[in-house]
């Protein structure tokens, strides 16, 4: 366990505050080595420092209940990375402000020295922010001896997901970190999967941060935090999702996508969420305000309103937003209530007879793909390949690029001995090849692609469709090309496919996979496999003859409203569910 060393305080009281370590700690220790070398050594990327806008934090502090109305002095508030105070700072100042307005006369020590508990990591940004705080209290009249004794009892240098707390919080909030897992040392990795059950396949650090604040809030106590949204739909959020339906409410959710909710401009893709540990209720949602005060301001008042008007505005009122593990549906009302629906009615896309792929991933698509007519290799061991530059017109248009196979049909790898021509190629390209880190954990298998090709899937009629669009962008491919893996793919065995175009063309789709994709700056959306997996459809033989008919004959002339008028029909959506679509209700 790690314990808590007390306060040391030099003679002319400059010094510094409580630091987290292991128990007769030493450099030896793995786990203690890592984090030393992330507190003194780690840049910017590194500590995933992303700096917030002080609109924004008022804004979240707000919406939090953290308001100078409030008599703060009796609460506790929990800052798991303080970084250079952006939270910090302003909330050191509600904090006072409240606390003077009481009129108190006690001992500004013994009121506030339990008030705050605040974490970070990084030995240069602890010591630059512990001297910005003195110095603010300073400002605020208290004597600088007491300034360094609040400053020394709030503030902790350490590994928020490691370091020890005291008793629990009535608000935790901030800007928890962005560090991709391939920055965090090993030793350190191990150590908080151990501890944190949400540090689960590919989440980002600030998972486990959510975890670690939530179990920290008190009864009826909020957390308020603007972090990515990706754990929100995302796979590796599925763990965080169920412990916030099981033991939390969801109280307001605001999407900041696109907005310049931070001090430099980030890919961050964020959203402020407000969490509390009480029963659940219905949830508040707005999207993407100006960040301005006024307007935020205002939106906060309608967020935190004790009844939310008629005319609400920007605001809606969701219920059942959170659902277990499943990814949150955040949509409109008259949405959700149609996937519901479509959901309680129809079969999954996968449970009709179709079957949602990936192309092939090479690892090293410069030595595995060329010109096909110039691949210097056995005629049997290469492929046409299509990638989305051969279907950006909506139709194939092949540019002519290939991909070596060197899978044997009925299973593992080409004898080599057996391909002079398929060996001189690979092995003028065996420096790159061999390189990849597939082939260094099996050497033997040095010339396999990650993804094992399978040519009866180019033979195959299939529907294309590219990662990242604004809307659904699905190409009909009639056979002879095997996809690129930035391509997606849709084959079936039963249902016609010109007539499975028009529905993936169609608002339906687009609804489905808006409702469960992570969005992307400028409003794309992503139609992975994952998403495109959730889109409900009858099976083929319910489908009626004119209305096949009527299907295949939009998607062929790629007319969107007239697979939106069939699409409708399939699915005997009603004038309000048109509507909630954007659909004429005719």
């Amino acid at each position: 366990m790690l314990r808590q060393v007390d306060r040391i305080d030099s003679p002319n009281h400059k010094v510094v505050a409580r630091v987290a370590r292991e128990p007769s700690a030493s450099v030896a220790c793995p786990v203690s080595a890592a984090t030393e070398v992330l507190a003194t050594e780690g840049g910017l990327e590194a500590r995933g420092a992303i700096f917030t806008r002080p609109e924004v934090v008022d804004f979240i502090l707000d919406l939090a209940g953290y308001t100078k109305d409030q008599p703060l002095h009796t609460k506790r508030l929990l800052e798991p990375s303080f970084g250079g105070g952006d939270f910090l700072l302003p909330i050191i100042e509600r904090l006072l402000n409240a606390w003077q307005a009481t009129g108190s006369n006690g001992s500004v020590l013994d009121s506030l020295s339990d008030a705050i508990r605040a974490v970070e990591l990084h030995h240069d940004t602890f010591r630059n922010t512990y001297a910005s705080v003195v110095a603010l209290l300073k400002r605020r009249g208290i004597a600088a001896n007491t300034a360094t004794a609040l400053a020394g009892r709030w503030l902790l240098q350490g590994d928020f997901l490691l370091a020890p707390l005291d008793g629990e919080f009535d608000f935790v909030v901030g800007n928890p970190p962005y560090v991709r897992q391939e920055l965090i040392p090993a030793p350190l990795l191990a150590a908080y999967r151990s501890r944190y059950q949400t540090m689960y396949d590919r989440a980002d650090i600030y998972i486990p941060f959510i975890e670690r604040s939530l179990s920290a809030l008190s009864v009826g106590g909020n957390l308020g935090f603007i972090c990515a949204d990706r754990w929100m739909k995302n796979r590796y959020g599925g763990p965080l999702r169920s412990l916030v339906a099981e033991r939390f409410h969801l109280k307001v959710y605001v999407d900041m996508v696109d907005t310049p909710a931070f001090q430099s401009d980030v890919i961050a893709y964020p959203a402020i969420t407000i969490i509390s540990r009480e029963e659940p209720r219905t949830t508040r949602i707005a999207h993407r305000p100006a960040i301005d005060r006024e307007t935020l301001t205002t939106l906060a008042g309608l967020l935190h309103a004790p009844t939310l008007p008629k005319d609400a505005g920007p605001v809606r009122e969701l219920a059942r937003v959170t659902n277990g593990a499943e990814p949150w549906l955040l949509e409109s009302a008259d949405q959700m209530a149609l996937i519901r629906r479509l959901e309680g009615t129809f079969p999954l896309l996968e449970e009709v007879g179709c079957k949602i792929g990936i192309g092939v991933a090479t690892g090293a698509d410069k030595a595995f793909i060329g010109d096909f007519k110039v691949l210097d290799v056995e005629p049997d061991r290469k492929l046409p390949l299509v990638t989305t530059k051969d279907i950006m017109t909506g139709e194939v248009q092949w540019c002519g690029q290939g991909v070596i196979n060197p899978f044997a049909e009925p299973g593992g790898l080409v004898d080599l001995a057996e391909y002079p021509r398929l060996r001189r190629y690979l092995e003028a390209r065996r420096g790159v090849i061999a390189g990849r880190h597939c082939a260094q954990k099996a050497p033997a298998s040095w010339y396999r692609t990650i993804d094992r090709i399978t040519p009866a899937l180019a033979a195959r009629p299939k529907l294309l469709i590219p990662d990242i669009k604004g809307e659904a962008h699905v190409v009909f491919e009639s056979g002879g090309l095997y996809p690129h893996h930035n391509l997606y793919y849709v084959t079936s065995d039963d249902w016609d496919l010109r007539a499975l175009q028009a529905v993936l063309l169609s608002a339906v789709t687009r609804l489905f996979v808006a409702t469960y994709s992570t969005k992307m700056r400028g409003g794309f959306l992503r139609f992975q496999a994952q998403y495109l997996r959730r889109i409900r459809i009858p099976h083929w033989a319910d489908v009626p003859g004119p209305l096949r008919r009527e299907l295949a004959a939009s998607a062929i002339k790629r007319d969107v409203q007239a697979c939106n008028r069939a699409v409708f029909k399939l699915y005997g959506l009603n004038h309000e569910e048109r509507s909630a679509l954007g659909g004429n209700g005719e």
